[in-house]
């Protein structure tokens, strides 16, 4: 079941870079990871690497999938929001990545989201519009997975609400063809932590200092 969400994620990062940021962004490392306080987060640097390639992470928090499929997507679009104020050189947040301003919503609002403001996090509360939730129907990103992470673990990220942690931030037709999954398992050999990631990577877990060992593709 997992795997058919990390496909989900990497098709609709194709869609929504192919309708809203005209392909403009390279496909970073999407991994559905522990992080209970928020949506997910983008990393702004290049945490993952593979070979001679650097690139960055969107984490998906695992013990939020239970929403509706167009929150989850609303989500991925969030932090591709942040992706692109990064490389635009746009400054979107502050307090560490915190703090959403209004560059943040005006970039967001571009590309189909609906932003609210919330005290301590400004403008990061973030919904789908009708007419993103029609981009998705139209990409056949439709369907509402029953999964959610319920084996409590200790956070490995923080943030709230979509927005970011210590390390980042929190139209056309689209794609026609969902493409096939590269999605690949990753385990700790010690305390058996795993997560999936779209690349070969190299990463070790910070709870036992053991690098993490690819289980399957």
């Amino acid at each position: 079941m997992l795997t058919s969400m990390q496909q989900v994620l990497e098709y609709g990062f194709k869609v929504i870079n192919t309708v809203y940021f005209g392909n403009s962004l390279i496909m970073p490392v999407i991994t559905i990871m522990s992080s209970p306080r928020t949506n997910g987060h983008f990393t702004t640097g290049k945490m993952w690497r593979a070979e001679q390639d650097h690139f960055h992470e969107i984490n998906i928090s695992a013990e939020h999938l239970d929403r509706p499929i167009e929150n989850i997507m609303a989500t991925l679009c969030h932090e591709m929001v942040h992706y692109y104020c990064l490389c635009n050189g746009i400054k979107d947040t502050s307090q560490n990545g915190r703090y959403h301003n209004k560059l943040f919503k005006e970039e967001a609002e571009k590309r189909g989201l609906l932003i609210s403001k919330a005290d301590s996090i400004g403008y990061s509360v973030t919904n789908p519009s009708d007419g993103f939730i029609k981009v998705l129907q139209e990409n056949h990103i439709i369907k509402s997975l029953d999964i959610n992470r319920e084996n409590e673990m200790e956070p490995i990220t923080g943030g709230v609400n979509g927005g970011s942690d210590q390390n980042g931030q929190g139209g056309a037709t689209g794609v026609q063809n969902k493409p096939k999954s590269s999605t690949r398992k990753y385990q700790c050999p010690s305390c058996s932590n795993s997560f999936r990631a779209t690349k070969d990577i190299n990463v070790m877990c910070l709870d036992c200092m053991e690098q993490f060992i690819k289980i399957f593709k």
